[in-house]
């Protein structure tokens, strides 16, 4: 288990209620031992004016859950857990439906955490594959 205590879903959807995360609908459906899903609506919050999924919510999705998943695991009391580089491949449209985020770890180091994020839509097909990188920084 790589989080700093157990954390439920609750919990997470408790961080994700707010902020952008909330107005996009946002919402973590399970967490294991080493990774976080989290899922997001294809609608007109978050398509582009062409009516498919906008690239740059899919990055929200990525960038959000990476981040929520480094800051699981370190201490809160000492440090917090920044975005420092993001990038997103974008595969394929998806026009409606829920698209589901995998966050994994890559690398968990003491300065920095690597995600792979990947969204794919509600028939499996990935469309999107996101790599996060968060700085560790004292709070």
């Amino acid at each position: 288990m790589i989080w700093f205590q157990n954390y439920s879903i609750e919990q997470i959807n408790g961080i994700l209620s707010q902020y952008m995360t909330g107005l996009l609908e946002i919402k973590a459906t399970a967490i294991d031992s080493h990774s976080i899903t989290a899922t997001m609506p294809v609608n007109d919050k978050t398509r582009q004016p062409f009516g498919i999924l906008h690239g740059g919510a899919s990055v929200v999705l990525a960038e959000s859950i990476g981040s929520i998943a480094s800051n699981l695991i370190i201490d809160p009391d000492i440090y917090k857990g920044v975005g420092l580089e993001i990038n997103a491949n974008h595969l394929r449209p998806v026009a409606t439906g829920l698209v589901t985020a995998v966050c994994t770890a890559v690398h968990i180091g003491k300065p920095t955490h690597i995600w792979d994020v990947r969204i794919a839509d509600e028939s499996g097909n990935l469309n999107c594959i996101s790599r996060l990188t968060v700085a560790i920084i004292p709070k």
